[in-house]
């Protein structure tokens, strides 16, 4: 039998090439003649700058930034190798992602992407003309707004003046104006894309802060704080600067993220798409029987956009299975089987707290591959029997 093991990263706990290791490594115990190729996907969020600048033979430079809880901390961008244009590349989530985040600090009305904006004035300033942008694992939901203020934007409250930089999402509910006058004047000579999830807009009942701000910490109160707040933020951008970000594809990404680069002229990707360009995977899926692919949680969201949805449903025009491995199993996950994903399971094994399942992420996922491929292998022998 031949494999395609291509997960995604499990948040906070394995890399994507670690989760390819660990899912190989149970795939043999079970199937010694199994022949396994390992396709780690890294989607835009942790692992993702790092990968492609290792795809690239580029370079990683460190840099100082705001945290997203608005603490100094060590961050880095990227450098691409063999490019005709000096290129960077900018994680997100090693600037403002969940993990940066304490779980008892965990509320998205108050962190910032201030230091994503950081980042990509320290790639202008190094010179660098293009500019890739990975959208994932977020911990924030302010709509860009941190980085544009990083980035030169003032932002105008009712009262006549300035709100503070950094502030939050929530600082956004009485926004009244704009101002981006002295925004840095490098922006105007650099390409921006960003590699995203295309499906999440910024606003509405399917807009960033109903639908992920529970999932990064928000109470019911909070999130209904913080959709008032990016709704305002949405009206008055369109009012001063004839701009419709309210629901436009990718506005929502990475809790609005995706909306302060379209006001900066950023080209928004489809993740998928961008990931099969950057790492050339067009032929990834030929000549496997079965796939095997992993994220940290699959659930009702896992459809809009997700790497294991996304390799499904290219699978599935193919006719080839998928499984999928997950940490958590979320709501309604079952809608899953509708874009090709045909089994999926939990890699946990008994009731444990979060920081218990982080430590024994390697050994979960090793152990469920196994117990995977030992039900694959049962499988065919009741075909051949």
């Amino acid at each position: 039998m031949k494999v395609l093991v291509c997960p995604s990263g499990f948040k906070g706990s394995v890399s994507p090439e670690t989760a390819a290791d660990c899912i190989e490594s149970g795939i043999v115990q079970a199937m010694p003649e199994a022949s396994v190729r390992k396709v780690p996907l890294a989607d835009g969020g942790e692992g993702f700058a790092h990968a492609l600048v290792a795809a690239t033979g580029g370079t990683i430079h460190n840099h100082a930034a705001i945290s997203p809880v608005g603490e100094p901390i060590h961050s880095f961008y990227g450098i691409l190798g063999n490019t005709a244009v000096k290129t960077a590349v900018v994680e997100m989530a090693a600037v403002a992602g969940l993990s940066l985040i304490p779980p008892n600090r965990r509320n998205p009305c108050v962190t910032t992407t201030f230091g994503v904006g950081q980042l990509i004035a320290a790639a202008i300033d190094d010179g660098a003309k293009r500019i890739i942008i990975g959208c994932g694992d977020s911990g924030t939901s302010d709509g860009g707004a941190g980085m544009l203020q990083a980035l030169g934007a003032r932002f105008i409250g009712r009262d006549g003046q300035v709100l503070p930089d950094a502030a939050g999402g929530q600082s956004l509910v009485s926004l009244a104006g704009v101002d981006f006058s002295k925004m840095h004047p490098g922006l105007k000579d650099v390409e921006i894309e960003a590699v995203c999830n295309w499906k999440n807009v910024l606003c509405g009942p399917l807009g960033v802060a109903r639908v992920y701000g529970p999932q990064k910490g928000a109470t019911p109160e909070q999130t209904d704080l913080l959709s008032m707040a990016l709704d305002n933020y949405a009206v008055v951008i369109h009012r001063t600067l004839g701009v419709d970000i309210s629901d436009a594809p990718g506005s929502g990404a990475s809790g609005g993220l995706g909306a302060g680069l379209l006001l900066i002229g950023a080209k928004l990707r489809p993740r998928y798409e961008a990931l099969m360009e950057y790492f050339h995977l067009e032929d990834i899926f030929n000549d496997c029987d079965l796939i095997i692919t992993a994220e940290g949680a699959i659930d009702d969201q896992t459809p809009r956009g997700k790497i294991p949805a996304e390799v499904a449903l290219r699978a599935k025009k193919r006719g080839i299975p998928v499984i999928v491995l997950a940490g958590t199993i979320g709501q309604n996950a079952r809608v899953n089987h509708d874009v090709g994903i045909d089994a999926f399971a939990s890699i946990l094994q008994r009731p444990c707290t979060l920081e218990e399942a982080v430590g024994e992420t390697e050994r979960l996922l090793t152990e469920a591959a196994e117990s995977a491929m030992r039900m694959v292998a049962i499988g065919i022998e009741w075909i051949r029997w």
